[in-house]
């Protein structure tokens, strides 16, 4: 067709060609014809007219001369289309039959967009709905939903872009339709065909091997990202294929290298036991050692044959082959201690059977070795201890067995109490294992059971005690609650049994308290007492005031288990006495205050007319005023002795006032022990002569001399001399003893008369304590005092010993060195 219609152009632009020359020629004509017009000359018209004529000719010669070519190229025209469409026919022909020769349509869309519609439009009939030239293109009527929207799809790219496709849809009646789409001489083309037979198993296979071969690819991505090495061999035994792994393991560089090169990993001897393995037909792998990437490795290997030779993967089990070494000695490490502990330990697997058991197992119940290591079932164990009546007497055996053995499929441990016929308790506890079977736990908790029923009842008989006591008792727990209270503690504070029930913490019985004993110091000190963290804990003591007067004595104290012990101790009545006792003191030390003010201010007032009572009594004994006859010389000897006697006792008072004042100060002089001795025998030698009294002196010669206040000395040997002598019967004798012991010096007085029962000798040294003791001697009780007070402040110490009928030894000890040093102080 194309052919025909070049000719037909060839051809009319010659003929225009031609036409146009003699259209040119006859112009031409013309154009001489006027310009002969312009000629002068008499035939011009005449020469326009032939030239028109000429001119007119020439044209009908040539046109019929085209006419005549053209005419006979139109039938050579007419006849090659004539052939055409009879080979155009034919093929429609053809293409119709190819076009029914199966089921199918083809649909086509040209420039203007509208699709044509040719063929089986019978692919799109839905059961008893026959198909139409509408359905084609509604996809959705007849294919299934997933599909029509694909196919849409494919169809809009077709049209808009020109992709083409092909792909296979499935009608809802499940028939398999493949459309196929393309652009063909500007026009979109889908051709929908009805797969069936040969065509269908094509399809099906052809999906199978895409799916292949996705499945291909994925394996071997993966394959290539394991860790592990894998290969594949030929049948001649080359390595023909391996993963990653494997070329990094045999350092081969790459997939293609390894083959080309024939990378092994495995060893000569290893690959050649894994042959005789596969020939023998032996099942698991092989473990072999084997060089992986420089490292010695240990790899469990495992190679299948196949029909195109072999593969094999080698896992790496280093790791897991030094775990289970390590689980292995722990395993061993763990039965061992098992076997250290007293609790009795003994497993099951999940055929019952019995695969450990530790030594407090064997002891427990005593059964034969040979037995347990034979492995016997737990049902066996149990039938052999209840013929031994070792276990609990049950009234239907087979039930209590049955029951114990149902621990095997329980989820969770289960714990039950045996109460044995010799009187122990065992705790069990059954076990399941995660991988099947049981584990036995048997506690002796006889000692416990019976521990606890102890500590039971002495809590319940503490309770009671606590209970019955007057005191108020409370123990506070660790969190602050209230976890015990007596009834002396809830009658007191006034707590109800509710309140009790709830454990209120200690805030809240303060509050309580409080409305009773309304004082805030201390019940901030026992709040912190209960509740304080500190890291030492110590007790605390205060007292507590309530509104009625009652006091009470509260004492905190922590307990071992962190708790506290508060207890109340009701002290009013020794409150009330000791505000009387304290009151009395007081009264006592203000009466003693102004009875030592009352001797001091007194014995200054007697001591000045007592002086000059002793100064006129000596003018007159000297008879300087005028003779005295006999009874006044008499008269004036008494008043000089009482006289001299009463200075005695007023220096005496003033003395000890002024050891009570602190204000006494010793005149320290080396004092000659001979000397001083003998000078307070002279001012007593008068009453030893009127009393029929022996003295006598046992002091060394080279007694020599220490450093003390010799008036002092002598006032304490004249108080003691006075003593002895006062106490003594004429002819018994007193003596004196002086001696150095170490870095004392001791001097003792000793009589032989009365003696001291011990009640006297227990107040002999207090002030204005005198006995007589039977016997004429009469004194206010100063001299002891005076001579302790003189001997302590040397620094000394007095000691008396004294029996009824045995006489007494007066012994005062002073210090020599500490003398020593208080002279050279001095010095």
């Amino acid at each position: 067709m194309g052919v025909g219609r070049t000719p037909r152009r060839l051809g009319g632009r010659a003929g225009a060609g031609v036409l146009g020359g003699t259209l040119g020629g006859a112009l031409g004509l013309a154009a001489a014809a006027q310009a002969a017009e312009g000629a002068p000359g008499l035939h011009a018209h005449n020469a326009v007219g032939v030239a028109v004529l000429i001119g007119l000719t020439v044209f009908a010669t040539i046109l019929s001369l085209l006419h005549l070519r053209e005419r006979g190229r139109w039938a050579r025209r007419e006849h090659t289309l004539t052939a055409e469409l009879a080979e155009l026919r034919g093929a429609h022909d053809r293409a119709e039959l190819l076009l029914g020769s199966e089921p199918q349509v083809v649909v086509t869309w040209d420039s203007r967009g509208e699709p044509r519609i040719e063929g089986d439009v019978g692919i799109t009939a839905e059961g008893s709905r026959p198909g139409s030239a509408r359905r084609v293109l509604a996809f959705g009527a007849w294919l299934v939903p997933a599909d029509a929207a694909a196919l849409d799809d494919a169809v809009e790219s077709l049209r808009g872009r020109g992709e083409r496709f092909r792909r296979t849809v499935h009608t809802l009646q499940g028939r398999t339709i493949e459309a196929q789409g393309q652009a063909v001489g500007g026009q979109a083309l889908l051709r929908l065909r009805e797969l069936t037979g040969e065509r269908q198993e094509l399809v099906a296979l052809r999906a199978t091997l895409e799916e292949a071969r996705h499945g291909l690819g994925a394996l071997a991505g993966l394959l290539d990202a394991i860790p592990q090495p894998v290969w594949r061999r030929g049948r001649d035994g080359r390595l023909a294929w391996a993963n990653a792994a494997y070329v990094a393991a045999a350092e081969a560089g790459d997939v293609a290298r390894a083959v080309r090169e024939g990378a092994e990993l495995l060893e000569r001897a290893a690959r050649e036991e894994a042959e005789r393995r596969r020939a023998r037909g032996a099942a698991g792998p092989l473990r072999v050692s084997a060089v992986v990437a420089g490292e010695r490795r240990t790899l469990d290997v495992t190679e299948v044959a196949t029909e195109a030779g072999t593969v094999g993967i080698a896992v790496d089990v280093s790791e897991l082959e030094r775990l289970r070494a390590d689980l292995q000695r722990q395993m061993d490490a763990n039965v061992r201690t098992l076997d250290q502990l007293p609790t009795a330990v003994a497993m099951f697997d999940a055929r019952q059977q019995l695969i450990f058991h530790n030594a407090a197992y064997r002891q427990l119940w005593d059964l034969d070795p040979a037995f347990l290591e034979g492995r016997p079932l737990d049902g066996e164990i149990l039938d052999t201890l209840r013929n031994a009546r070792k276990l609990p007497e049950q009234a239907d055996f087979r039930t209590w067995k049955a029951g114990v053995l149902a621990a095997y499929r329980a989820a969770e441990a289960q714990e039950t109490w045996w109460h044995l016929p010799d009187g122990r308790t065992l705790r069990v506890l059954a076990d399941p294992n995660p991988q099947g079977g049981l584990t036995y736990l048997f506690e002796d908790v006889s000692e416990r059971v019976h521990l606890e029923s102890r500590y039971n009842v002495l809590m319940q008989v503490q309770s009671e005690t606590l209970d019955t006591l007057r005191e108020p008792v409370a123990v506070f727990g660790t969190d602050g609650r209230l976890k015990f209270a007596n009834r002396a503690f809830a009658q007191v504070w006034r707590i109800t049994p509710e309140m009790l029930e709830v454990q209120p913490h200690i805030d809240q019985v303060i509050a309580v308290c409080r409305t009773l004993s309304p004082a805030e110091e201390p019940w901030t000190l026992i709040r912190e007492a209960v509740t304080g963290l500190v890291d030492a804990r110590h007790g605390l003591a205060c007292r507590l005031a309530l509104k009625d007067g009652t006091m009470l004595d509260c004492a905190a104290e922590p307990l071992p288990d962190g708790a506290t012990l508060l207890t109340h101790i009701d002290v009013t009545a020794s409150v009330n006495v000791e505000r009387a006792l304290t009151e009395k003191n007081e009264a006592l030390e203000r009466t003693t205050r102004l009875r030592d003010e009352f001797v001091h201010h007194v014995s200054y007032e007697l001591r000045s007319p007592l002086t000059n009572i002793i100064g006129f009594t000596e003018l007159l004994g000297d008879e300087t005023v005028g003779a005295l006859n006999p009874r006044q010389r008499e008269y004036a000897d008494h008043i000089m002795r009482s006289s001299a006697a009463l200075l005695v006792i007023i220096n005496d008072i003033l003395d000890l006032a002024s050891i009570d004042a602190g204000s006494m100060e010793l005149t320290r002089e080396r004092v000659d022990v001979q000397t001083t001795i003998a000078a307070a025998v002279r001012g007593i030698g008068d009453r030893l002569a009127e009393a029929d009294i022996a003295l006598v002196l046992d002091v060394p010669v080279d007694i020599g001399s220490f450093v003390a206040d010799g008036k002092r000395i002598r006032q304490i040997l004249f108080n003691l001399l006075s003593n002895a002598v006062g106490f003594s019967a004429p002819g018994q004798q007193v003596r004196v003893c002086s001696r150095k012991d170490g870095g004392s010096l001791v001097l003792e007085v000793i009589d032989q008369g009365r003696g001291m029962p011990p009640e006297v000798m227990a107040r002999v040294f207090e002030r204005f304590e005198s006995n007589t003791l039977g016997t004429r001697h009469r004194g206010v009780g100063l001299g002891l005092s005076i001579v302790r007070s003189f001997v302590e402040l040397h620094g000394g110490r007095i000691d008396i010993a004294s029996a009824p009928g045995a006489g007494t030894r007066v012994t005062c000890t002073f210090p020599v060195g500490d003398g020593e040093a208080h002279l050279a102080a001095a010095e």
